[in-house]
């Protein structure tokens, strides 16, 4: 016998929902207002952007009816199936997909095309939010941590060989379901470092950070001894070498007294003390350092010129190609800026009607808002995105299930991702990697994935 829900839908969150694909209408039919569109109603659908829009919200809200008439059990019974479809897609695409600005990412169909790793990120929702929410399993273990790390890091390498390194980071936004549910925190802290010293091998020479960090553990290690008065003297005499060898510019000097000073410390904590401290941090000392030099190599002897230019636009701007993505930033903070408070007003535009800035419709669609409705307009957008994830995360604490908790969680830290990256690319700040503005973007692969995620996570609440 079915359970029986206890609640109505949660009108707030569709209403939010609902807003949020109606602005992305208005902002799909802005940007290509100034061309015209055809009075044939077949030609408007087919062959214009909005047209397509149309089409698939349309799809959007049947699919929508669809999956909330669905029993609530299917999802998680069912959710590895449909994680491992969502995989298959992933592999099928590799082989059968159509290529697009460089990357095999599409399947297409007639005038439409298909975005499978939309898909996988419901998929893998699923299949992590079942996973966590076992009996079980217990996040504490460290077999458990590296399969359900596992779980979304198969369809980032799949999603990655397109390559779509946009859509490979969104994944990423599974660590805030699993800190939720009890992932230890020091991993965090660990990933938080890691990402600092990569952005810092970005910006310098490998040759001066290393040494940095690992002085910087070598004063950690320090602090940890009770008698600090005896390794004030050798200490100073470390950091002036140290000093001395940077600003002349001798790199290996300089990572030579910082590993040998790190060494000795570190061992010697371990011996001097039974926890292990010092030990612990050898390979974190190695690892760190294997990242900054790696990042280095990959940014300068593995990346594409054009992955480069989007990373040198966001750091090094004197780097970057003048017409290259540069132009891109340029002309995105030009289009928002113009706006001012209030901005220029619907389909006045005029950055946006001369196509000054590239793939307006879809990653810049923000730049859109910001100049016809201004300042206000943004922040409103911004708003509605911030109630959007905080209810989706009320409604996660509310869930009588441990997988409607975590499939909340996951939805919501989705959704955060996308609206954190793509705004803040507009802005210059965060890299420019492609990412869609959920639900206002154009695109359907996009809407019918923010859909299902939605539309599952409505259902779930009803039996709350």
């Amino acid at each position: 016998m079915s359970e029986r829900p206890e609640k109505s839908i949660d009108w707030a969150t569709l209403s939010l929902y609902l807003a949020l694909m109606g602005i992305g209408w208005l902002s799909v039919f802005t940007v290509g207002y100034g061309d015209g569109y055809p009075r044939n109603v077949s030609q408007f659908l087919f062959n214009t952007d909005v047209g397509k829009q149309t089409i698939w919200i349309g799809a959007a809200l049947l699919l929508f009816f669809f999956v909330y008439i669905i029993e609530k059990n299917f999802w998680q019974t069912f959710s590895y199936i449909i994680y491992a479809l969502s995989l298959a897609l992933l592999l099928a695409v590799l082989i059968f997909g159509k290529e697009i600005n460089g990357a095999r990412s599409w399947f297409a169909i007639g005038g439409f095309t298909l975005q499978p790793s939309e898909f996988a990120k419901f998929g893998t929702c699923l299949a992590i939010a079942s996973f966590v929410s076992g009996y079980e399993t217990n996040l504490t273990q460290f077999k458990h941590q590296v399969t359900a790390i596992a779980l979304f890091f198969a369809p980032v390498i799949l999603v990655m060989l397109q390559p779509d390194a946009g859509s490979a980071l969104v994944f990423m936004s599974f660590f805030i379901l699993l800190y939720r549910e009890g992932f230890p925190a020091g991993f965090f802290l660990l990933g938080f470092l890691g990402a600092a010293l990569l952005i810092l091998a970005l910006l310098f020479d490998p040759m001066y950070i290393v040494p940095g960090f690992m002085a910087l553990a070598s004063i950690v290690l320090l602090f940890q001894f009770k008698n600090r008065r005896k390794w004030i003297l050798p200490a100073i005499v470390v950091l002036t070498l140290y000093s001395w060898a940077l600003y002349m510019g001798f790199g290996l000097i300089t990572l030579g007294i910082s590993a040998g000073v790190a060494l000795i410390l570190a061992i010697g904590f371990f011996v001097r003390n039974s926890n292990g401290f010092g030990l612990r941090l050898i390979p974190i000392l190695i690892v760190g350092s294997l990242l900054v030099f790696g990042a280095d190599y990959a940014m300068n002897d593995v990346l594409q010129p054009h992955q480069q230019d989007r990373i040198n636009a966001w750091l090094n701007p004197s780097k970057a190609e003048r017409q290259g993505s540069l132009y891109n930033l340029v002309q995105s903070k030009m289009a928002i800026g113009s706006g001012g408070l209030m901005g220029k007003g619907f389909l006045e535009g005029s950055l946006t009607k001369g196509n000054f800035v590239p793939e307006q419709s879809t990653d810049f669609i923000f730049c859109t808002i910001g100049e016809e409705q201004g300042f206000l307009g943004s922040a409103s957008i911004i708003l509605i995105f911030l109630f959007f994830i905080l209810r989706i995360i009320t409604l996660a604490e509310r869930q009588r299930s441990s997988f409607g908790r975590a499939f909340a969680y996951g939805v919501a830290g989705i959704f955060f991702v996308h609206f954190i990256i793509n705004i803040g690319m507009t802005m210059g700040l965060v890299p420019i990697i492609g990412i869609p503005l959920p639900l206002i973007s154009k695109g359907g692969s996009a809407l019918l994935g923010f859909t299902l995620l939605i539309g599952v996570l409505l259902k779930l609440d009803r039996y709350r």
